[in-house]
């Protein structure tokens, strides 16, 4: 298919959808996904980068468990359900290797220009904070309400890639004290900027999602989208 590849990682190969920009050879960026897997709100993303002249690729991060996994992240309970079950069972240090192996076969595209960035959203957000930490290589990353970020604060010093970080106050899975635990960490490190959005919940920024804010979710794009345009520029 038109908007699918296969990446060729060191544990197997896996599926990522692709959406590409009219113009090309462009700067690339990894999206990964939340619990629901590639569903239609990252794909929607992904495309959306494409419309602002990038390259987006989201892998297939559950493919160890349930390759192709599609979920609902709005109306259905059980797909709700699904979801968490893999997010508990998902090995996280071998995602962080996935996506190191996406990163590398991405920037060997034809329609890539050789930089890449990483982008993700709470299970993708974090993943894309331990990639960044531990797979240097990556020339940008930006999290979108990174669940667990706090737990892996010890491996900050790993960090070399510019980081924008999009924190919700009332995010209801990442409390007020994880949130002062991970600006105090990264406090340190000159390349990273963090933003916090006073009265959002958690995935304020989702399609159609429970807690979608226009307002708040269009602010975040338009930092996001400047950034990776001065990072990847």
């Amino acid at each position: 298919m038109n908007d699918h590849i296969t990446v060729e990682g060191h544990d197997g190969a896996f599926a990522a959808y692709i959406a590409r920009p009219k113009a090309s050879p462009a700067p690339a960026v990894v999206v990964l996904q939340e619990l629901f897997g590639v569903n239609a709100d990252i794909r929607k993303t992904c495309d959306e980068l494409a419309e602002q002249g990038f390259l987006a690729v989201a892998p297939d991060l559950f493919w160890r468990q349930e390759p192709g996994v599609n979920l609902s992240n709005v109306t259905s309970d059980a797909d709700w359900q699904h979801g968490l079950r893999l997010y508990a069972a998902y090995d996280r240090d071998a995602g962080a290797k996935d996506v190191k192996d996406t990163v590398d076969a991405v920037r060997k595209l034809p329609e890539c220009n050789g930089k890449v960035a990483v982008l993700g959203y709470c299970l993708g957000a974090l993943m894309v904070f331990l990639t960044a930490v531990r797979c240097h290589g990556v020339d940008a990353a930006v999290t979108y309400h990174g669940g667990d970020t706090e737990k892996y604060l010890g491996e900050v010093d790993g960090l070399r890639a510019p980081l924008l970080m999009h924190l919700a106050e009332e995010d209801e899975f990442i409390s007020k004290a994880a949130q002062a635990q991970i600006k105090a960490a990264l406090a340190k490190k000159p390349n990273t900027i963090i933003y916090s959005y006073p009265g959002q919940n958690h995935a304020f920024s989702r399609h159609g999602g429970a807690h979608y804010n226009a307002e708040a979710a269009a602010l975040a794009h338009e930092r996001t989208y400047a950034f990776l345009n001065h990072q990847l520029g």
